[in-house]
Order: structure tokens, then C-alpha cells, then sequence
């Protein structure tokens, strides 16, 4: 007879530190234990059937990105699928994406295992119903559950050995992957990408045999390009200098008309002009729904405001910074009859709203993150316009942004910065105004829908957020220039670092 501990979500997320991020699950790998995967797993499933009823023996898709704590964690996710009365479906290393666009095709939930951007230290679990991403109301309702834990799963920290768990990871079928290259290859015409030469940038991307198999079935000459063993932290949102440079000396190398990659799970681009240069993600998406003639679009506060001021969309909707709060109004959108709805946020994913149509197919929509689309439309925007990709940027208003994070020593000094400066009652005392103005300018207004971003008097933006999954601060600026943009970035994560030495 099997003896179980039971324990509610809740409880585990606070005693654990592994909690719910802007998208998913996330935390240290050591600290996403069997234990703990196995019952947010068991806890998904058991609120999925407080929403929809499935029937016994319910497939469940589970796949995971190249991080090394990932094929474990995938272990603890699939014994918990079967424990709770389900078949889990192993969809192999794949994009996140991918997963989310064949569960929604075969009417089932999937389970993503993924950090997505973050070191390798750490990971993550992302929750899919078979309509698509789970929303903060899910994430709710998934820390309400109690769950029942089997002990020969539990783990060290319960002074237990684990067993069991090595055999419950079906083999990989590769159904999905083939699902998600379609999606693309049959929409778009075979000799779209014809004349292209194109350089991937595998690093540890789950996504590259995707990109390789899309780019070069439309037509495109396509190389890889370091390849890494060992995960690397891509983060699409703040580039790592070393990212950069090498996507500098491969535009040298040959003549490539661009560079593309993704992050870790394969849903946020990565984009890099002939020269080598970046394209950033919220450039991206007002390129992307432009090309795809959206009307409707949303995304979070800290996007470039080019979207607005370029007068190609309307209505748009800024979110606070999270897929599943862009869904969230995605989904109010086209429930209020509005046209071809798009969603994108400042890391490059975008998401599809509305179904597209030409004369030769249809693109069923993906309400969750996506890299492939927008790195096929920024190509053939760039075509249809008879321009490089380094012109793409000048058909926008001369609006430039930039992002970078400070990683502090402890989550406590984060705290204490958020409860110092950018708690309603330091705005309202003035304080956060009297640590800003001397190296910004006067402040004109607060927008306090996500962290704190404050519109200056020169017209500038500088956005201070801290982070909901580590002891780090965001910081988004916006100006009429690059360098600008950068140089405001650096003072203020200068600022902070001077905020920070005070409290020690």
C-alpha cells in the first residue's frame, strides 16, 4: 500500500521558493525537486479538471528544453501525469510553442519543462489547457490544490530516497515537431526565402532544427553556427555582449543577410541585420503585426512607443509584462468582434490572435509566445519593401529602446528597494522623484501598471521594474537614440547599485 504526504500548492511554493513567475513555474533547479514537480504537475491537473472534464487515460504532452536538470524534471512531471490517471505523451526536446500548437490541436493539455532565458541553475514549468496558456486566474486555482505525494518520490530534504521515477518518461515521438514546421512550411509559398542565405545561431537553442527545417523547405541557403553543449543563458530582452560580437564576426565572416536565433525554449527571436547588428524584440513585433496587417494589438507597458506613434494600429492595449496578461486582453479583444488581433512583448514573442488566410492556406492562431513567425515575416517585410534588414528600422518612428538587469545579493535588498523607492507612498512623498531628478530631469507622470515607469520632461522614458523570480532589477529605457537609450540604462543601473550599497 502506497503512503502519501499531502500538502497544498500554496504551501509549497512559500516553504520552496519555486513560484509563479510571469510565465510559469520557476526556480533554483535544486529546488525543483521531484517532490515539488511532481505535485505542481498533480496540482495543474487537478485544477484543469475543476475547468474541463477528461475522460480517463487523457493524453498529456510533456517536453522539455536542453538545460540539464530538464530530462529529471520531465521524469517527475510524467509520473505525476500517469498517477493522476493520464497517458503522458513524450514530445521530445522541442520548442515551447510547439508543444503549446499540438496539444491545442489535439484538444489536450501539455507541460512544458523550461527556464526559457534564465542560467542553468535554474528552470521552470509552463502550463498549457488545451485551449493554450494557463492565465493568473489558473495560476490561482493551481495554489488552492491539495495534492497527494507519494513517498517513494519524495526527496532528499524528506530524508528519503527517490525511486521509481526513472522509467515513466515515454519515448519521444516526434508528432509535434513535425505539426509546428508545417504550420509554417504549408502557409507560406516554398520559394518564399529563395536567394537567402541565412546563419543560425544554435547556442542551446531547443529551436534550431526548427529553424533549420522552416527556413531551408521555403527556399533559404541555411548554415548553423556554434553550437554549445552546455546551456546558455540567451536572453533576448538584454543581449549578453558576447552574444553580440559573435553575431558582429560571423556578419564579417560571409555574406549573410541576416542571423536569427531564439532564446532557450524556442518562443522569443532573436534577429541580427546583415552587419550583424540586433533588431530588437519590440521593434520586431510592430514589424511583424505591420506585415501581417493586424489592426488590433497588445502588449506590455514597457514596448516602444514607435506602435503608437507609427498610426498603423488601432486599438491598442499596454498590459503589465507577461504573456498571460497580453493574453488576457488578447482574448477580450476578439471576443469584442475586433479585427486580426496580435499580441507581442518587448522580448520578441509573438502571439496570433486571429486566423490568416492567403490564397493557398490558413494559419490557425497561437495565443502564446512564437520566434518563427516573427523571424519569417521581419524577412519577407524586408523583401516585400525592397529593403535590407538594417532599413527595416527607418520605415519607424525614430523611437529607441533599451533593457538591462542588475543582479543583487539577495532578494531581501531587492525588497528593500521596492519598499524604499517605488511604493505608491514614495512617490507621493516625493522620495522617488528626489533619487530620479538629479540625474534624469524633472518627472512628468508615474505609470505604475508594471514596476514604475516615469515619462521625463525631455521626453524620455525610464522604467525601473523588479523581478518576479530573483534578486534583480529591470531597467527599460526609451529616447530618440541608441546610444541615448544606453547611456540612460547605465546611469540607472548605477543608480541602483548605489541604492543598494546603502542598505547593506
Amino acid at each position: 500500500m502506497t503512503d502519501y504526504l499531502t500538502l497544498t500548492i500554496d504551501s509549497l511554493m512559500e516553504s520552496s521558493g519555486v513560484a509563479f513567475g510571469t510565465s510559469g513555474a520557476r526556480g533554483l533547479a535544486n529546488k525543483m525537486t521531484d517532490k515539488i514537480c511532481y505535485a505542481y504537475t498533480s496540482g495543474f491537473l487537478q485544477h484543469l479538471k475543476t475547468k474541463v472534464e477528461f475522460a480517463p487515460y487523457t493524453q498529456v504532452g510533456i517536453a522539455g528544453d536542453l538545460r540539464p536538470s530538464t530530462p529529471r524534471i520531465m521524469r517527475a512531471c510524467a509520473r505525476a501525469i500517469i498517477d493522476s490517471g493520464y497517458i503522458p505523451v513524450n514530445c521530445g526536446y522541442i520548442p515551447t510553442p510547439a508543444l503549446a500548437y499540438w496539444g491545442i490541436s489535439k484538444n489536450i493539455p501539455t507541460v512544458m519543462v523550461t527556464g526559457s532565458h534564465i542560467p542553468d541553475d535554474r528552470n521552470g514549468i509552463k502550463f498549457y489547457t488545451p485551449c493554450g496558456e494557463i492565465l493568473k486566474d489558473d495560476e490561482v486555482g493551481i495554489r488552492k490544490q491539495q495534492v497527494n505525494i507519494p513517498t517513494d518520490i519524495l526527496d532528499a530534504e524528506d530524508n528519503l530516497i527517490v525511486v521509481g521515477i526513472g522509467s515513466s518518461l515515454p519515448i519521444a515521438i516526434s508528432d509535434a515537431y513535425n505539426h509546428y514546421c508545417q504550420r509554417y512550411t504549408n502557409f507560406f509559398p516554398h520559394d518564399a526565402l529563395s536567394g537567402l542565405n541565412i546563419a543560425i545561431y544554435q547556442h542551446s537553442s531547443v529551436a534550431s532544427a526548427v529553424l533549420h527545417k522552416v527556413l531551408s523547405t521555403l527556399g533559404a541557403t541555411v548554415e548553423l553556427f556554434a553550437h554549445s553543449e552546455q546551456f546558455i543563458p540567451v536572453d533576448t530582452e538584454a543581449l549578453r555582449p558576447e552574444d553580440q560580437k559573435l553575431a558582429i564576426d560571423k556578419a564579417a565572416s560571409g555574406n549573410y543577410n541576416c542571423i536569427v536565433s531564439t532564446d532557450g525554449d524556442g518562443d522569443r527571436p532573436l534577429i541580427f541585420d546583415e552587419q550583424g547588428q540586433w533588431l530588437r524584440g519590440d521593434t520586431l513585433g510592430i514589424l511583424t503585426a505591420h506585415y501581417l496587417q493586424a489592426k488590433t494589438v497588445v502588449t506590455p507597458v514597457n514596448s516602444n512607443t514607435a506602435l503608437e506613434l507609427s498610426g498603423w494600429f488601432y486599438p491598442i492595449k499596454r498590459t503589465q509584462i507577461g504573456s498571460p496578461y497580453v493574453i488576457a486582453d488578447m482574448l477580450k479583444a476578439k471576443n469584442s468582434g475586433y479585427d486580426l488581433v496580435v499580441g507581442y512583448e518587448a522580448n520578441g514573442g509573438f502571439l496570433l490572435g486571429s486566423k490568416l488566410t492567403n490564397h493557398n492556406s490558413s494559419m490557425e492562431p497561437l495565443i502564446t509566445r512564437d520566434a518563427v513567425l516573427v523571424i519569417l515575416s521581419t524577412l519577407l517585410l524586408s523583401r516585400q519593401l525592397n529593403l535590407a534588414l538594417s532599413q527595416l528600422p527607418t520605415i519607424l518612428p525614430k523611437r529607441f529602446t533599451y533593457s538591462d538587469s542588475l543582479k543583487l545579493e539577495a532578494r531581501t535588498i531587492a525588497d528593500a528597494l521596492i519598499s524604499k523607492y517605488l511604493k505608491p507612498e514614495a512617490m507621493q512623498s516625493g522620495a522617488l522623484a528626489k533619487a530620479i531628478e538629479p540625474d534624469f530631469g524633472p518627472i512628468i507622470s508615474f505609470n505604475t501598471v508594471d514596476g514604475v515607469r516615469m515619462l521625463l520632461k525631455s521626453g524620455d522614458i525610464l522604467h525601473l521594474r523588479p523581478s518576479n523570480n530573483s534578486p534583480e532589477f529591470r531597467v527599460y529605457t526609451e529616447t530618440n537614440s541608441l546610444d541615448g537609450a544606453k547611456n540612460m540604462s547605465n546611469k540607472a543601473l548605477q543608480l541602483i547599485t548605489n541604492w543598494s550599497e546603502t542598505l547593506k
